[in-house]
């Protein structure tokens, strides 16, 4: 049976039983306050722009390690392929460099080879997450192109001392620890914040690809996932100044350790180094309510994210000394080199002001600056941007039951001048059936790197990737609907999609006389990549939930049907090609049903099985990713008010993809693996009074 009739019959199957209940009621989930569609509060059921939710429930059943594996297994509209460098993700076809990253609603910084580094995320240390599909650059700027995903945090209340502490224990070494503080005395709060992940890592082959080598080996001492470390210890202060104004300051220390094995053939990647980052942020803030409907922000950030190689072997490469560059100067064991270290200042003012007949007016301005210091691959070494912005957006409420939403952003950056980004969308209700659309320009600048960056990769011969000055700003029209129905228990979502991306920026294989001399002189490459702008790229295809939500037992499932097309100048034979986005699966698919029962007031269980599917990833070069099945079966434990235990297995079916190294993989899954963690809390105070809860929660995105 093919994949897509599997999809089909298995959600099929989830709506019919659902549909089967004859209680009505509500879930609880349409009654979350969402924020990140418009900026401003609203009940998911009420969003006028299409949000999809993760709730604390669903997080405590499925217990992820890590927010890749969360993702992926509870939303089909994600892909993940894990390596050194980082998660590579790709949302409805587009990679991470055009989904905008948030935790509570600050953007992320943390670049591993073009990608965010997800690692920095403490899954255990979340309360909900909220994805916005889409173009959503008038409300945030660039990178918002596939769409938003808000990380937001949980808030502890309790007046006094909270103590909490995740250890979770698995296969092939893995490690994930989190412990907790929280103070609460009158006016000022704290929240200390710890999280340490390790893994020893696994080889799924032994393998190298053929064409990748000169020789046919079968015993590489490559893995699949290598070793790695990692651990970040964070600061909250928040302090409540007056009933109608609070200020905040927060901060971060972040440390990684990819170790790497030495290869030990001709013709495979001689690893004389492992890879360290190094991470640091600062915030401060506050927000100050004018009345009981107007609001004003301020939130100021600074942060830095250091790429260096920790060096294991002696090593002949190049290098400055005394500030000149020298070919083959020597690193020893122990040696650091910088290879980058980027730092973010993000300054945003923004206010949320009632008008009349039915409106909510949002406005704000933002200053980004850019800083990107990187020695032996920048020419100059250091390499700058600014952007400045300001936008406004209008909710109008005055047709109901219609709600339109528009919002326009005027940006401009020193390098590719001055931008318009307008959005518009809509929504009508209908009783229980909700119609919404949108319409949105996402804009997006080349960053520094992609300017800038010239990198190497020794794998039988060099492998030279180039940045390109002469790279244009990237712009897109997002056109998406939805049409959401709720009965009783049941909830389906239908929501269609078009994303054109014009310009779009990604790594072209060029002739090698097309480089620049000097670097053929120096490095002789054998393959040349180069950033360029493709002529255009489109994303378009539907994403289906079905949701049945009930007291004891919950079921559902998502779809997601992907097509994608590029037209691509190739400059060596002088014509016009299309080409698939790379990494693009055009069927995925998450089935879950969980049962939960309250056995006594001192003991809890839950039960889940899970469901992550998806047909082969296409691309351009290095063969395809297979398709895969994983299923998932976990167990929570509640044990009082003091304990919970969670177990399970992972990848039942013990599923492997082995293919060799240097080419693609559709799941870079060790095979089945187990999984158990014990968290314990302790919590010696009672909740805030009134008087000294924040009362107005866009910042926190939480609700009193």
């Amino acid at each position: 049976m093919k994949l897509e009739k599997q999809l089909a019959i298995g959600l099929s199957l989830l709506a019919i039983g659902a549909n089967a209940q004859t209680d009505i009621w509500r879930a609880d989930s349409l009654q979350e306050v969402v924020v990140t569609g418009t900026g401003t509060q609203h009940l998911l059921k009420d969003a006028p722009v299409q949000t999809e939710v993760i709730s604390r429930r669903q997080l405590q059943q499925y217990a992820g390690k890590s927010i890749e594996d969360i993702l992926s297994g509870l939303t089909a509209s994600f892909d993940f392929s894990e390596n050194d460098m980082s998660s590579r993700l790709q949302m409805n076809g587009l990679g991470n460099a055009y989904v905008l990253i948030l935790i509570d609603g600050r953007r992320l910084h943390g670049d591993n080879g073009g990608e965010n580094d997800l690692s920095l995320i403490d899954p255990h240390n979340i309360e909900k997450i909220e994805i916005v599909k889409g173009a959503s650059s008038a409300l945030y700027g660039s990178d918002a192109i596939a769409g938003v995903i808000n990380i937001i945090t949980r808030k502890h209340r309790e007046q006094g001392v909270m103590v909490e502490n995740t250890t979770r224990v698995g296969s092939y070494g893995d490690i994930r620890q989190h412990n907790g503080v929280a103070l609460n005395y009158g006016k000022l709060s704290s929240y200390t914040n710890f999280q340490l992940q390790h893994s020893d890592g696994w080889q799924n082959t032994a393998e190298e690809a053929i064409q990748q080598t000169e020789y046919h080996i079968t015993d590489s001492r490559n893995k699949t996932v290598n070793r790695h470390t990692n651990w970040q210890i964070a600061e909250r202060l928040t302090y409540q100044l007056t009933p109608a104004i609070e200020l905040y300051a927060d901060g971060s220390i972040y440390w990684k350790r990819i170790y790497r094995p030495c290869g030990h053939h001709p013709g495979v990647d001689v690893k004389t180094w492992d890879m360290q980052y190094n991470n640091a942020s600062i915030s401060v803030g506050g927000k100050w309510k004018l009345n009981k409907t107007d609001v004003i922000t301020l939130d100021a950030d600074w942060k830095k994210h250091a790429y260096n190689y920790a060096y294991t072997d002696t090593t002949l490469t190049d290098g400055y000394v005394n500030g000149r560059f020298t070919n083959y100067f020597p690193y020893f064991p122990g040696d650091k080199e910088l290879q980058s270290d980027q730092r973010l200042t993000n300054i945003s003012l923004k206010g949320i002001f009632a008008l009349p007949y039915e409106q909510q007016l949002s406005a704000g301005l933002e200053y980004r600056y850019d800083w990107l210091k990187a020695p032996m691959r920048v020419a100059g070494g250091k390499a700058t941007d600014n952007t400045e912005a300001l936008y406004v957006q209008d909710e109008w409420a005055l047709l109901d039951p219609l709600c339109i939403t528009g919002g326009l952003r005027l940006t401009r950056n020193e390098g590719f001048g001055t931008r318009l980004t307008p959005k518009l969308s809509a929504m009508l209700k209908l009783g229980d059936l909700r119609l919404r659309a949108t319409w949105s320009q996402g804009y997006k600048t080349p960053t520094p790197k992609e300017l800038h960056y010239q990198y190497i990769k020794n794998m039988n011969g060099v492998y030279l990737y180039l940045g390109n000055e002469d790279l244009k700003a990237q712009t897109s029209n997002y056109f998406g609907a939805s049409v959401e129905y709720t009965i009783g228990h049941l909830t389906l979502t239908l929501a269609p999609y078009i994303n054109k991306v014009d310009r779009m920026i990604t790594l072209v294989t060029i002739p090698t006389k097309q480089a620049p001399g000097e670097l053929i002189t120096k490095y002789d490459p054998i393959r040349v990549r180069q950033y360029q702008n493709m002529e255009d790229a489109k994303t378009y295809g539907v994403d289906f939930t079905v949701r049945y939500q009930g007291k004891h037992f919950t079921a559902g499932g998502s779809y997601s049907y992907l097509d994608t097309e590029a037209n691509q100048y190739d400059t060596e034979n002088d014509v016009m090609q299309k080409v698939t986005i790379d990494g693009m699966a055009h069927h995925k698919a998450n089935v879950y049903a969980t049962w939960n029962h309250q056995f006594s007031k001192k003991y809890q269980l839950g039960v889940g099985i899970y469901g992550r599917l998806s047909s082969k990833r296409h691309y351009q070069i290095d063969g395809d990713g297979k398709g895969y099945q994983l299923w998932r079966l976990s167990t929570n434990h509640q044990i009082g008010r003091l304990l919970k235990v969670d177990a399970g297995i992972d990848n039942i079916f013990d599923f492997v993809d082995r293919t060799p190294h240097g080419l693609h993989l559709g799941t870079t899954s060790p095979g089945r693996t187990i999984y158990a963690s014990l968290t314990v809390r302790l919590n010696q105070g009672k909740k805030l009074s009134n008087k000294y809860k924040s009362n107005f929660n866009y910042n926190n995105n939480e609700t009193d």
